[in-house]
């Protein structure tokens, strides 16, 4: 089979370390990077990880797994998928971070080098233009979050409302997984269009209705994972405010025969959408404690009708 080579580049302005760490840090990845969903750190020993992760390519999910070597010193990433997706055959290359001149100066280059099965020449199509678009998105997405400087601690922040439910995993998990009955199930959900075409990877769009009246449009992809109780999902458009929100739907057996329902939610706040939304004067802990409040009291009024669904199935 032909191997085809691909090289992306771009210059940050900030510290060479500071953009290494982001590449490193792949459990952040999916605020980060746009077309990443989902990542899951299998083994982690400092040097080598072994990870799977979902990701869009050309409009689709797709998941593979992958071995990395970390190389701080040299400021080096190199990667090899160890099991592809179709139709990728290999896949492998590395992230190069290198200092440039001044302190607060960067240059960092993305490199791809892959097979397509039997080699296809609309494969091979495919996979260029997938990895083009996502080299040069995620080299975009890299060197603005490396370089907003008004500290990722302050823009990124995580939270989590739960619940108890008389019942089984299986019970409430259905409630949540069946995210095209919620127009019936939920007051807040007006409409919602779900797609799952492969198992488990669901698209969706979804209009809410906020206590104002108003209605908000959101367009999500959703992982499920009824054998672990588990579903993850990454918002694909976000309100100006936000550069990127990612959730966690969590469900886990507790004593007397309850289920402790928990929602969990990933913000990374945008700064220039604060001020544009909210006000010039809106700082970013004001602005975190209202998307708190708003994506809180969705996630809360949810569980609540789960727990009165499966509690009160006949109500």
């Amino acid at each position: 089979m032909a191997t085809h080579y691909t090289k992306h580049d771009i210059t940050v302005e900030a510290a060479a370390d500071t953009v290494f760490e982001l590449v490193a840090d792949v459990a952040g990845w999916p605020q980060v990077f746009g077309p990443t969903v989902h990542v899951e750190l299998l083994s982690d020993d400092g040097t080598e990880q072994l990870l799977r992760i979902w990701a869009l390519a050309n409009g689709e999910v797709r998941d593979w797994t992958s071995r990395r070597t970390l190389d701080r010193a040299a400021g080096v990433v190199a990667f090899q998928q160890v099991v592809s997706s179709p139709p990728v055959a290999s896949m492998g290359g590395r992230w190069t971070v290198e200092p440039l001149g001044r302190e607060h100066r960067s240059s960092v280059t993305l490199t791809h080098e892959f097979e397509a099965i039997a080699d296809d020449t609309d494969a091979v199509a495919f996979i260029q233009q997938a990895v083009d678009r996502n080299s040069n998105a995620e080299l975009a997405a890299l060197k603005s979050a490396a370089e907003l400087q008004a500290g990722p601690d302050e823009l990124r922040f995580t939270f989590s409302d739960g619940l108890s439910v008389r019942g089984t995993v299986s019970d409430v998990f259905e409630f949540i997984n069946r995210a095209d009955l919620w127009p019936q199930r939920l007051p807040h959900v007006s409409r919602l269009d779900l797609d799952e075409r492969v198992p488990g990877v669901q698209r969706m769009v979804m209009d809410t209705r906020s206590p104002d009246g108003s209605i908000h449009t959101t367009e999500s992809v959703r992982l499920c994972f009824p054998e672990r109780g588990v579903i993850v999902y990454k918002q694909l458009q976000v309100p100006p405010v936000m550069s990127a929100h990612t959730g966690r739907w969590e469900l886990r057996e507790a004593p007397d025969g309850l289920v402790e329902a928990r929602s969990w939610h990933t913000v990374v706040l945008n700064p220039a959408g604060v001020r544009e939304a909210l006000g010039a004067q809106t700082s970013i802990e004001e602005a975190r404690q209202k998307v708190r409040h708003a994506l809180g009291t969705n996630s809360l009024t949810t569980l609540r009708h789960a727990k009165q669904h499966v509690e009160s199935p006949l109500e």
